[in-house]
């Protein structure tokens, strides 16, 4: 993309210091996008939209969680997330236990913030990126080759909790809820995952595996280009799991088999998806997906209320590898170990891609 007179990484920087955001620049009314958001031929030449192909009628699965203590349905719900988990790395949930005045109430909330005028939001965009409250566009806009349309709110509630202060008080209250909501859901599928591995239901507990924890509060605005740019670029999670509630503008786009398939949001229902440290530590029994999300063509935005889980605990030797217990002779590591600074450097120093670290460490 670079020709003679561009200067890409002096427009980002005009871009981010001026802290207008993505919906800012949506809501000045612009017909055309700023040339640092505008993605390179091959990234374009792949956005066609599945709903023409014979992968329309395809969905991700949707599993149902009520009569979950109960033993006749436990283990068939165990059936379904372990097999979902493996073939799409990604399901939606419903009776799952948190109540849809809370979802909505949550969605309302984060909306809230976002339509507050630039100046409100600008005062959070100081802040670091491992830690605290900071709201931004792209947290890999000064790593990636082009933008994406989208801002957000980022805040890291566990292990290090936020100065609560620190959160916009026009969804603090919400969002403090929503880290408990979303963390007994999360802790539930974490306990079916492990017993699908024939582990103990509270193995993935005890390996603190939902004990960090990131909220995320991402606007898609309106693009008047959405054929030149992408809400999201394609990458899979680093993490163990996320916990994805979203209004109903559609957008996000997972990969199934060469397809990529809309993911249509069910009412009421939450979207999880496995990440590459669940496909690692599974050692590939479950599997971390690429997903993406379209430009927005929409006037109204696209709201996704994202919860990362990870692991806040690492072994003595600040080294992860497949569980010992899921390993034998016939079913040797496919994964070599890895330490704690080759797994923060690979997500922090690039872009976000998919699945760099995993084939890096693949044995």
């Amino acid at each position: 993309m670079a020709s003679a007179g561009y200067d890409r990484m002096k427009e980002v920087k005009e871009f981010a210091e001026s802290k207008i955001g993505v919906k800012g620049l949506s809501d000045s009314g612009i017909a055309s996008i700023p040339r640092i958001f505008i993605h390179p031929p091959q990234t374009l030449s792949q956005l066609k939209s599945t709903s023409s192909s014979s992968f329309s009628s395809i969905h991700i699965p949707v599993i149902d969680l009520s009569n979950l203590d109960s033993p006749l349905h436990r283990p068939k719900i165990v059936d379904q997330i372990r097999e979902a988990t493996k073939t799409w790395g990604f399901f939606q949930v419903i009776n799952h236990g948190v109540a849809l005045s809370v979802l909505e109430e949550t969605i309302n909330a984060v909306k809230s913030f976002h339509d507050q005028p630039h100046q409100v939001k600008a005062k959070l965009s100081v802040g670091e990126e491992r830690r605290g409250v900071v709201y931004t566009s792209n947290n890999d806009l000064y790593r990636s080759e082009a933008a994406t349309w989208h801002d957000y709110l980022q805040v890291w509630m566990a292990p290090q909790p936020p100065e609560v202060e620190r959160i916009p008080e026009i969804c603090r209250r919400e969002v403090i809820a929503w880290d408990t909501h979303a963390t007994n859901v999360a802790e539930t599928l974490m306990e079916l995952l492990s017993e699908g591995l024939g582990l103990e239901p509270g193995k993935f507990k005890e390996l603190t595996f939902s004990d960090t924890r990131l909220f995320a509060g991402v606007c898609y605005p309106h693009c008047p280009q959405p054929d030149l740019t992408m809400g999201l670029a394609s990458h899979t999670d680093p993490t163990v799991l996320t916990v994805l509630l979203q209004n109903h503008v559609p957008g996000l786009q997972v990969k199934h088999g060469d397809e990529w398939v809309d993911v249509k949001p069910v009412p009421g229902g939450l979207i999880i998806n496995a990440g590459d440290f669940l496909q690692i530590v599974s050692n590939g029994e479950y599997n971390s997906i690429q997903h993406r999300v379209i430009a927005n063509p929409c006037k109204e935005p696209r709201l996704s209320l994202v919860m990362f889980f990870n692991l806040a605990k690492w072994k003595e030797s600040d080294s992860y590898g497949p569980l010992p217990e899921l390993l034998s002779p016939e079913k040797p590591a496919i994964y070599r170990n890895f330490t704690r600074q080759e797994y923060d450097d690979n997500f922090y120093s690039k872009g976000l891609d998919s699945k760099s670290f995993i084939d890096k460490i693949r044995i």
